[in-house]
């Protein structure tokens, strides 16, 4: 979406421009957080450069944090800009250091919404996690959310799935149906080895198009960037019932 001064605007911090062909393909998929439409409200894109797959999620750069933080300042100062949010859960290694970089909310991941799905579930329940990369999705990363052994969470990654087949051989195109169901296929296998989860979250911001699909395979509730984002911009921006009075 195009942003509107006229209202306020989250913005986004995203990586540098993929040669990945296949993987910006996400991008045309409504839901996906690179599409225009995925919001009903103002977003505002900005690019960092240097900040990709090696330099966030496999070891994660001190340079690349440190341009977030100028871009987020920067935004900072753009008076409509009242939330700044990122285009990859893994960028929640970052959550801290950003937050602490600028006076208005930053939620970097859809991780941040652990701690609330702990204290909605009956004790002993688990929390669901969907990654884009399992074996990247570290204890540090949790830390990063306050989650640690006291919050029951299990993990499956997109291992075997058109998502990793893609990253793989860029040259190829996305199979969205096959994919749609290897998700679902993937959230029930979360759930047959796991008979206690309660909640499901999913890390990768490519995977909100498929949110509804799980809700229905599995009857849990999902969580995901997006419903993160629109709980927030609810908090900045919200007026649903106009002025009931005067003060």
């Amino acid at each position: 979406m195009n942003n509107n001064t006229d209202k306020p605007i989250i913005g986004i911090l995203e990586w540098e421009a993929s040669n990945n062909n296949a993987l910006s393909q996400f991008g045309d998929i409504p839901g996906d957080i690179a599409h225009p439409n995925t919001f009903n409200f103002p977003v505002l894109y900005k690019r960092i450069t240097g900040a990709y797959h090696e330099t966030v999620i496999v070891k994660p750069s001190t340079q690349v944090l440190e341009a977030m933080i100028d871009t987020a300042k920067e935004m900072e100062k753009h008076a409509a800009i009242k939330a700044i949010m990122t285009n990859c859960g893994y960028n929640v290694i970052f959550q801290q250091e950003l937050a602490n970089a600028v006076d208005i909310p930053v939620f970097s991941s859809s991780l941040l919404q652990i701690p609330l799905l702990h204290l909605m579930l009956r004790q002993g329940q688990k929390i669901g996690i969907i990654a884009a990369y399992k074996e990247y999705l570290t204890k540090e990363h949790l830390k990063k959310v306050g989650v640690d052994g006291t919050v029951p969470v299990c993990i499956l990654g997109l291992n075997n799935t058109e998502f990793s087949k893609i990253r793989a051989e860029p040259h190829l195109n996305i199979d969205v149906g096959k994919f749609e169901k290897e998700i679902v296929s993937l959230a029930k296998r979360l759930v047959d080895e796991n008979h206690d989860v309660g909640a499901i979250i999913l890390e990768c911001t490519d995977l909100p198009p498929f949110s509804a699909a799980i809700r229905r395979a599995t009857g849990l509730p999902v969580f995901d960037i997006v419903t993160l984002a629109h709980t927030v911009y609810e908090t900045i921006a919200g007026d649903r019932w106009g002025k009931l009075g005067t003060t």
